[in-house]
């Protein structure tokens, strides 16, 4: 079996965006506005890209309502078409009950990650998409390989096919931020749930 450590999945992406002779329909689920910014500006160019911005370990509320907020306002800046999403943090904490002591990165975002592809490749495979991938791995502090994993897997559950990514190479994070400071976008300083904050804190 191929050691997932070592996929480089950037030159998977890179590979297949080569092979391109159309602009295939791609749903891609995003975590936050500035983790978008710049996945947005590199796949639009291959892809017909549609967001799905389904993230119900947000807390609280109004934070959640000022993320998403912001990643609407920069879905228009960039042309990119949204699909309103359910807020329902009650299924998040029933996902990951029993490890809310886990650190950051551990098992618990393990399971966010799959509550999150799950439901997004499930409404997007019932509005016809057939490709799907994330915005997460842009993140200096996410596992690309095992986020790949996962999305692999969920993708063929429903019948989908997964683009892979590393989207932190090629600068992808340092052009994130740019794009922010450029477009005034608000960058959070935790990742969402209310366990993040506890660490944080």
């Amino acid at each position: 079996m191929e050691n997932k450590q070592k996929i480089n999945y950037q030159k998977q992406l890179d590979r297949i965006i080569s092979k391109l002779t159309d602009r295939p329909r791609l749903a891609l689920h995003s975590c936050c506005g500035p983790c978008s910014s710049y996945v947005m500006e590199y796949l639009s160019k291959y892809f017909d890209i549609t967001l799905f911005y389904y993230n119900p370990n947000i807390y609280p509320e109004e934070e959640y309502q000022h993320r998403l907020s912001e990643q609407l306002r920069l879905c228009e800046i960039f042309g990119i078409p949204t699909v309103p999403c359910d807020y329902d943090p009650e299924r998040y904490e029933a996902y990951v009950r029993g490890l809310e002591q886990e650190p950051e990165g551990g098992a618990r975002c393990t399971k966010c990650f799959e509550l999150r592809l799950d439901y997004t490749a499930a409404k997007a495979k019932a509005l016809g998409f057939s490709l799907l991938t994330t915005t997460l791995t842009i993140s200096p502090h996410k596992n690309a390989p095992l986020i790949n994993t996962i999305g692999e897997n969920i993708a063929k559950k429903h019948d989908m096919t997964w683009l892979p990514g590393d989207f932190k190479k090629k600068e992808g994070y340092k052009r994130s931020i740019a794009l922010c400071k450029q477009y005034d976008v608000y960058r959070q300083n935790y990742c969402g749930c209310k366990y993040s904050i506890w660490e944080e804190e």
